[in-house]
């Protein structure tokens, strides 16, 4: 008997709250209200839960509409009359929200075990159209560099896309997947790395934003990266990516790197020439395979594979650097090779085919000079001065200034 009384205080009081909070409500002290219910949405029942909940969102939502008047007034009328932009985002994000959590608890079994919701009804045909409003209070706080405060505006708007409280509605979502890839963005920002994942996710189920979301997927597991295990999955979402996108060549770049850091030589030739035949023009394919042969010291092959990047691409000055170092590095090779044992000299013969190679690798790396002179892409000067240092050119002297201050 006293348990039974105790629950009925409870529903009571539940209800009281509730009740309350509405006259609050009606008079605009939403704040107030707020407080008032707030203990009512951890009531003993679901039913009484959801009731809670349902002011919430009516609370939300008023508060919200009554700010949406002003600015829609302001629209018509050309008035300027104040209105809380921030404060009318954050009303209907939170109204949505308290509909989709009074519609979990609108719609578990009463003490009958059948289901009964009261509110579903309603606040489905009210957040129809009234959640796109979400959108904005993203765009709003993106811009604002509130980046949390966007992912939340965002995330609301995509769950309550798959929500029961529309359950055979046909909502047609024509936003869906764009808007969760800037759910995925903002989370990027604020390095949530799991909301990251999640949203890019389904972003990535839409053909027109899979490159996008691709993008922050690769970019969100190199920073998460921790163990050896994921640094292969990395490379193997690069490859994937790369597959996926053969048109976006930073994959390729990518995938390079990581082979050249790692040292494995032949994995990176390898790899290089798989790229080769699937693409005859990946630049930084025929640039990968030419640093595994400079690594293999084979000069003219490492040579020809820069000498074919720069081809493709005329503006791509790394490859054409790249064959200069090669180039200065095969000449001070032979210079060893044909150097007399005892005295270290050369014959005339000799100095020329050194000279030859020398002059080839000026060339390359004086274009190199003259296409990047602020050395924004390559540090060229120490390349070059030793050039024209071994060929005894005075142009060396006036790179010594910048050789030195680097």
């Amino acid at each position: 008997m006293m348990a039974l009384m105790a629950a009925a205080a409870t529903v009571a009081t539940a209800q009281n709250e509730v009740k309350e909070a509405k006259k609050l409500m009606d008079k605009g002290q939403y704040a107030e209200a707020l407080k008032i219910v707030e203990p009512a949405k951890n009531a003993a029942s679901a039913e009484e839960k959801a009731a809670a909940w349902n002011m919430v969102n009516e609370i939300y939502f008023k508060q919200f509409s009554d700010i949406q008047a002003v600015m829609l007034e302001n629209q018509v009328k050309k008035t300027n009359q104040p209105y809380d932009t921030l404060g009318m985002n954050h009303a209907i994000v939170s109204a949505l929200e308290a509909a989709l959590k009074c519609d979990e608890f609108d719609n578990q079994p009463n003490e009958k075990g059948k289901v009964k919701p009261k509110f579903r009804q309603a606040n489905a045909q009210r957040y129809m159209q009234a959640r796109l409003n979400a959108i904005n209070a993203g765009q709003f706080d993106y811009n604002k560099k509130d980046f949390t405060g966007a992912f939340k505006d965002f995330a609301a708007y995509v769950e309550s896309c798959n929500a029961p409280l529309f359950t055979g509605i046909d909502l047609k979502e024509q936003y869906y997947h764009e808007i969760a890839y800037f759910a995925s963005l903002s989370a990027y920002q604020t390095k949530d790395w799991p909301n990251v994942v999640k949203y890019a996710k389904i972003a990535a189920e839409n053909p027109e934003k899979a490159k996008d979301a691709t993008e922050i997927l690769v970019f969100a597991k190199k920073e998460t990266i921790k163990t050896h295990a994921d640094t292969l999955e990395y490379v193997q979402m690069l490859k994937e990516a790369n597959s996926k996108f053969p048109e976006d060549s930073r994959y390729s770049a990518w995938i390079g790197d990581y082979y050249l850091q790692s040292a494995s030589v032949d994995e990176l030739k390898a790899w290089a020439e798989e790229e080769i035949q699937k693409n005859p023009e990946n630049k930084f394919a025929y640039t990968y395979k030419g640093e595994a042969l400079r690594l293999a010291q084979k000069w003219d092959e490492a040579v020809e594979c820069y000498k074919k990047a720069a081809e493709i691409d005329p503006t791509y000055v790394a490859a054409s650097y790249q064959a200069g170092v090669c180039l200065n590095s095969k000449a001070i090779e032979l210079k060893d090779k044909l150097a007399d044992k005892k005295t270290g000299m050369l014959t005339k013969e000799n100095v020329a085919k050194v000279k030859e190679i020398l002059t080839e690798a000026k060339d390359y790396l004086e274009k190199v000079r003259e296409a990047d002179p602020d050395r924004l892409q390559v540090n060229w000067a120490y390349a070059l001065y030793q050039v024209y240092y071994s060929l005894g050119d005075e142009k060396a002297k006036e790179l010594e200034a910048i050789v030195g201050g680097n």
